[in-house]
């Protein structure tokens, strides 16, 4: 059988494009070949604590001068603390002004997470209220409200912060462990949306720690 010319030509056209076609699927295959599996994908959610501390911790790594001044820095004696600060740097204000029996607390785990390759790193401790009044103006600056600012961040007169009961603990792998060996020590998260946060609570020892709340608005004491 002859082909005419315009079928001739139709056939030229395809193969040519099945050639193209082969020769751009090897291309990507090498390519992807030689630059590795893909990773997984990037997800930053908006306050993540994991990553960047929220309006409830301390800035990690921004120790601020001696003084507070009008240009909005925050003062070591102010409770700031610098990245990598433990609890067993009792040199800054911002561990040292922790109640004693928290600090005793977080001291006992710390020497056992050691052991377990863990270091209790503090983002944020004691705080003065000027400090905690500070966070409070930036959450509802950035927030939106007073309302939902406090999800995040009580007043200097309902926070644990300023009268030295609570402590935010750095890095995902410090706060599971604490959230799992903690109780044995009385120490106890009690946000479910920050679980950063830890606290004292004695009975824990025996009876384990209390059930969470929600956010700090739903936490008698921030009435």
């Amino acid at each position: 059988m002859t082909l005419r010319p315009a079928a001739i030509g139709l056939v030229v056209v395809t193969a040519a494009i099945i050639g193209l076609l082969g020769q751009w699927a090897w291309t990507s295959a090498r390519s992807s070949s030689e630059a590795g599996p893909p990773g997984p994908p990037r997800i930053v959610p908006r306050a993540a604590w994991s990553t960047r501390p929220t309006f409830g911790e301390a800035p990690q790594g921004d120790l601020r001068p001696a003084t507070t001044e009008d240009d909005g820095r925050v003062a070591e004696d102010d409770g700031a603390l610098p990245g990598g600060a433990t609890v067993f740097d009792d040199e800054y204000p911002g561990i040292a002004r922790l109640d004693t029996g928290l600090l005793r607390a977080l001291r006992n785990a710390g020497m056992e997470a050691a052991a377990d390759g863990i270091e209790l790193v503090v983002n944020s401790g004691w705080r003065s209220a000027d400090y905690q009044n500070r966070l409070l103006r930036a959450a509802v600056s950035e927030y939106g409200s007073v309302k939902e600012a406090a999800r995040w961040v009580a007043t200097a007169d309902t926070s644990p912060h300023v009268s030295g009961d609570a402590v935010d603990i750095g890095a995902v792998d410090a706060t599971t462990w604490l959230s799992e060996h903690g109780a044995a020590y009385g120490l106890c998260q009690i946000y479910r949306n920050e679980p950063w946060h830890f606290e004292l609570r004695a009975l824990a020892i025996e009876r384990g720690c209390p059930r969470m709340y929600a956010d700090p608005t739903h936490d008698p004491r921030m009435e």
